[in-house]
């Protein structure tokens, strides 16, 4: 395994690590260096020496949205598995007939099937540190910044393989030349251990952390102490939540050694750390100016209403550039892919057949994930005293109350109809208006017309096909757009890992969980509904649930705090995670994931949902599995329950 100073390991991690002089950071997150040098080599001068830092920087980059479990594996989009491809695979994870131990897809304890071998990445990180006196011209300023950055990674990726696989060995440092077969070998530690090392690896980077990048064009992408405060509060609201605190289910699980890897045990003072971390966060980025975000229309806008701008407001939160939205905490560097395929055909001349590949919008929207979205009263749509729920798939006419949403005299469901904001920026759905697409006028915009094959964004061939007809609307910059072209003109944004609101949401989830419900747990979702356009929590159950004693108790807040999480993330690689560390995946992937009948050309015909598969979610699920090489190439390792 890890080795310090062999040889051979010297040439092997100088030809994956070293790398020419990088005018910038933006270019060293893309970069594999060539097969030169030595460990000597790649330490001997500064710039050498940020070479390999970049390098310690390149698993992060691995880590986008293409293969991360939160984004792939919550049912929140789905896709023809006939496309294959890395969305094809992995979106299919919530029909529990992907994964398996043989050849565990999106592998990151060996860096197969998608997957990114997470220990190289610490190894790396290690080397770094243990080499970090060698370069002569280094100031103690820069060496200070750079071992916390590193100091960060390793934490990072060790917190990332702590919720995929929970107890994990832990390569403080790299092993000695003269180590034994036996040293080689670790054992998994308890997971209380894991989260334990990742947060002090946190907590002796925070200090030397720049508090902001001075030049955005050379280090945009590298950690600042935001950053920083932010993922240590999100790591100790995990550690906290029912997968990782004191869970019944893993009581048997234990090491060869009798050693148990889950403590049974629930402590609530994890969650008053995870709110005392989320609180400091947050002051920091009152300290940076970070503030919520609001869409300022600029000279290309015409007659755009206040509706228009609400919507733009909650959709530009996610892909306005990262060095001029206030919300954006954190994003990694590489470019959101998923923009065709999350952009519906809005015009006549992308219908034609000349090129298979123009406007695909083959990501799709399952039914359940658009009824999760409240209705105008700002309460769920099934807990609306005044909505009706069970007519929501009965046909309506638009009236002019949504003239800004959904197209005039439309027959669509009444679903479509009186709901909040963030549904709106959110699902692109037939009859409905998307501001943008080539556009920028409120009083002329195009929408989706998605009833049947002759229809401008129904279906046309097993290319650009949507099999549910709803669209990831959030997913696309305004911007972006297919006009009248085979080319498409996208606006290219950085999906954000940590945005204002989902700190905000953090802090009263852990604020809640530690002492029930208070007015500063009110205080933070309502920060968060505010923007969205939505009255305020006790408002909004006293007047319209039919359970208003729901904010009473801590139990009735957690489901709304979950709720708005589920919401205001949506689609943002955030759910996956989150439904595993609250132990509620069982629960979301419950449904079948349906769309609608999208060949039927009527509104009776269309508006049928249609299975398109039944999730096989099980408790094994929440933890991924070892691979069988894994366990045998170390007898000290013991593979996840039920696997």
């Amino acid at each position: 395994m890890f080795r310090k100073y062999h040889s051979a390991i010297k040439l092997f991690i100088a030809a994956l690590m070293f790398a020419g002089s990088l005018s910038s950071c933006k270019k060293f997150l893309d970069v594999t260096p060539p097969n030169v040098g030595t460990l000597d080599y790649a330490f001997r001068n500064r710039n050498e020496a940020e070479n390999y830092l970049f390098t310690c920087y390149s698993a992060l980059q691995s880590l986008g949205v293409a293969s991360d479990i939160g984004f792939l594996s919550a049912g929140e989009l789905t896709y023809p598995v006939e496309l294959g491809g890395n969305l094809g695979v992995y979106l299919q994870l919530p029909r529990g007939n992907v994964q398996n131990i043989n050849s565990p897809v999106l592998n990151f304890w060996q860096g197969t099937n998608g997957g990114t071998n997470l220990f190289i990445a610490i190894r790396r990180c290690n080397i770094m540190l243990e080499n970090i006196d060698k370069p002569i011209d280094l100031t103690a300023t820069e060496k200070a910044r750079w071992i916390a950055e590193v100091k960060f990674l390793k934490g990072y990726y060790t917190y990332y393989l702590a919720r995929l696989y929970g107890p994990i060995p832990l390569y403080k440092e790299n092993f000695a030349i003269d180590a034994s077969a036996e040293e080689l070998q670790l054992r998994r530690e308890p997971v209380d251990e894991v989260f334990k090392y990742a947060v002090q690896l946190m907590d002796e980077a925070i200090t030397d952390l720049p508090q902001q990048i001075s030049n955005p064009t050379n280090e945009l992408g590298r950690i600042t102490k935001l950053i920083a405060l932010s993922v240590k509060a999100e790591m100790l609201a995990t550690a906290a939540s029912p997968l990782f605190n004191g869970n019944p289910d893993y009581l048997d699980f234990k090491d060869k050694e009798g050693s148990q890897l889950f403590n049974p045990t629930y402590d609530n003072q994890k969650w008053i750390s995870a709110a005392a971390a989320c609180k400091a966060a947050i002051d920091e980025a009152s300290a940076v100016n970070k503030k919520l975000y609001e869409f300022i229309p600029n000279a290309s806008i015409v007659n755009i209403s206040d509706s228009i701008k609400r919507l733009l407001t909650i959709q530009n939160a996610v892909t306005e550039k990262w060095d001029i939205n206030p919300e954006l905490i954190w994003a990694l560097n590489g470019i959101f892919p998923f923009q065709g395929q999350s952009l519906p055909r809005l015009y006549i001349e992308n219908s034609g057949s000349e090129n298979s590949y123009n406007a695909p919008g083959t990501l799709a929207v399952p039914i359940s994930t658009t009824e999760l979205f409240y209705t105008n009263n700002g309460v769920p749509i099934e807990d609306d005293k005044t909505w009706d729920y069970t007519g929501r798939f009965s046909i309506q006419t638009s009236d002019p109350a949504h003239k800004f949403y959904v197209v005039p005299n439309y027959q669509t469901i009444k679903a479509n109809f009186n709901r909040e904001p963030r549904y709106y920026a959110s699902i692109g759905f037939d009859g409905g208006y998307w501001f943008g697409g080539g556009t920028l006028n409120s009083n002329a915009m195009v929408s989706v017309q998605a009833k049947g094959q002759g229809s401008i964004s129904g279906p046309m061939d097993n290319f650009r096909t949507n099999i549910t007809a709803i669209w990831p609307k959030k997913l696309v910059h305004y911007l972006s757009s297919y006009v009248r072209t085979d080319l498409p003109a996208f606006e290219p944004y950085r999906l954000p890992r940590m945005r204002l609101s989902g700190l905000y949401l953090l802090y009263a989830e852990c604020l809640n969980e530690a002492n029930g419900p208070s007015a500063e747990v009110f205080e933070y979702v309502d920060k968060v509904r505010a923007k969205a356009g939505l009255k305020g929590v006790l408002e909004s159950w006293t007047n319209f649930s039919k359970s208003p004693g729901t904010v009473s108790n801590k139990e009735g807040v957690r489901s709304i705090i979950h709720r708005e999480r589920r919401n205001e993330l949506c689609f943002e690689a955030q759910a996956g995670w989150d439904l595993r560390r609250w132990k509620e995946m069982g629960v979301a992937l419950s449904k079948p994931i349906q769309g609608w009948s999208f060949r039927q050309t009527t509104a009776q015909g269309f508006y049928q949902p249609v299975t398109q598969f039944i999730p096989a979610f099980t408790s094994r699920d929440y933890l991924w599995p070892l691979s069988d090489a894994v366990i045998l190439n170390n007898k000290k390792n013991v593979q996840n329950p039920l696997w």
